[in-house]
C-alpha cells in the first residue's frame, strides 16, 4: 500500500484553487470544504488511502494560545506559553464542541469513499505541539521548549498533562466518527537528545497510545530526526512505525523489529527529481523492504509545495507494479 502525507494540498492546482476563495483554517474548520480538499487526490493518484484534511495545530486555539496563519511564515501562535501562569490558564478542550468540525469532515468522506479505501484520522504528539505553543510558531533551535524542559520539569509536567488529555480525547473522537486509522506527528522531536526524549517525551507519548490500544484502529507513530532513537520511538508505542529518510529502510525495520510493520521513506524532494531516477530511489526502497509483508510506502515528511502532480502519481504506479525479485 502508499500514500503520501500532505497528499491533499498546495502542490495541486485543485487545492490552490480553493485557496484563493478560503483562507487555510477556514477550509480546515469548514467540514464540507475539508471533505473536498481529502476527496482531490484520491482518483488522481490512485493512493491506497485517504487522510483528513486538517491541521495538526487544531487543538491549541480552544485551548486558549489562539492559532493563526500568516502567509508565507505558516502558523502564529498569538498567546504563547511563557511560564507556569500561563499553562495554568490553559482551557481544557470539549473536543465534541470545539473541535467537532474535524468528526463532521470524517463522516462525510467516509459516506463519500465507503468501502473504497480506508481513511487516516490524525493529530500532533504531545512533543510537537507543546514546542509550538512555548515557541509561538515554527523554531529552529527550540530554546523555550529545552529550557522549560529543563529548568523547569514540573511546569513542563502540567503541560504535557494536558496536552495528553486534550490529544486523547480527540482522537478518541475521530475514531468515533469513522477515521479507520490514527497517526501521530511527531514533526520536532528529532531536535531533541536520546537522554532527553526517553525522560521528558516518551511517557507523555506512550500515555496517548496506550489510551487508544482499545480504539479498535490501528495507530502510526510518525517522527522525523529520530534515527538514532528508534529503539525509544518504538518503546513510546505505536502499531506502525514511520520514519523519515535519513536511515535505510531495513536498518531501521531491524531496530523496531521486523514483525513490527513500519512507514516509509522516500525523501521529498526525490518527487522532483526525473521519474527515471524516481523510479530508481523507489526501487531502492522496495528492494529493502524484501518483499515481507507490512510496509506501507510514503515519504519522510509531506509533500511540498512545487512538486509535479504526475511525479506523485508515477511514484504510486512505481509502487503498485513493483516485484520483489529476490535480490539484495
Amino acid at each position: 500500500p502508499v500514500w503520501f502525507m500532505r497528499q491533499a494540498g498546495r502542490y495541486m492546482k485543485a487545492y490552490r484553487n480553493l485557496k484563493e476563495k478560503y483562507p487555510f483554517l477556514e477550509m480546515c474548520r469548514n467540514p464540507e470544504l475539508a471533505t473536498e480538499v481529502t476527496l482531490q487526490p484520491l482518483d488522481v493518484l490512485g493512493v491506497d488511502a485517504a487522510i483528513i484534511f486538517a491541521d495538526i495545530l487544531l487543538p491549541l486555539e480552544p485551548m486558549g494560545t489562539g492559532l493563526e496563519f500568516s502567509a508565507g511564515d505558516g502558523p502564529v501562535i498569538p498567546r504563547p506559553v511563557k511560564e507556569l501562569k500561563d499553562i495554568e490558564k490553559l482551557r481544557p478542550v470539549d473536543v465534541e464542541v470545539d473541535l467537532g468540525f474535524v468528526g463532521d469532515a470524517i463522516r462525510m468522506v467516509r459516506k463519500e469513499i465507503s468501502g473504497k479505501m480506508p481513511l487516516i484520522g490524525f493529530a500532533g504528539a504531545p512533543f510537537t505541539l507543546s514546542s509550538y505553543m512555548l515557541e509561538g510558531g515554527k523554531s529552529k533551535e527550540f530554546i523555550a521548549t529545552k529550557l522549560m524542559m529543563s529548568e523547569e520539569p514540573e511546569a513542563w509536567k502540567m503541560l504535557m498533562d494536558k496536552v495528553c488529555t486534550v490529544l486523547i480525547d480527540y482522537l478518541k473522537m475521530q475514531v468515533k466518527a469513522g477515521a479507520q486509522a490514527l497517526q501521530i506527528f511527531d514533526s520536532w522531536v528529532g531536535c531533541l537528545t536520546p537522554h532527553d526524549y526517553k525522560e521528558s517525551i516518551l511517557p507523555y507519548t506512550r500515555r496517548v497510545f496506550d489510551a487508544l490500544k482499545d480504539s479498535g484502529v490501528p495507530v502510526i507513530n510518525f517522527s522525523t530526526g529520530t534515527s538514532t532513537m528508534l529503539d525509544l520511538v518504538k518503546q513510546s508505542g505505536g502499531d506502525v512505525i514511520s520514519f523519515d529518510w535519513r536511515i535505510h529502510l531495513d536498518e531501521a525495520w531491524k531496530t523496531v523489529g521486523t514483525d513490527r510493520p513500519i512507514q516509509g521513506n522516500l525523501d521529498p524532494v526525490l518527487l522532483m527529481a526525473p521519474i527515471p531516477v524516481l523510479r530508481k530511489r523507489v526501487h531502492h526502497i522496495l528492494r529493502r523492504a524484501e518483499g515481507r509483508p507490512g510496509h506501507i510506502f510514503n515519504l519522510g515528511h509531506g509533500i511540498l509545495q512545487h512538486t509535479p502532480v504526475d511525479h506523485v502519481k508515477a511514484v504510486v504506479d512505481i509502487v503498485h507494479e513493483y516485484r520483489y525479485d529476490g535480490k539484495s
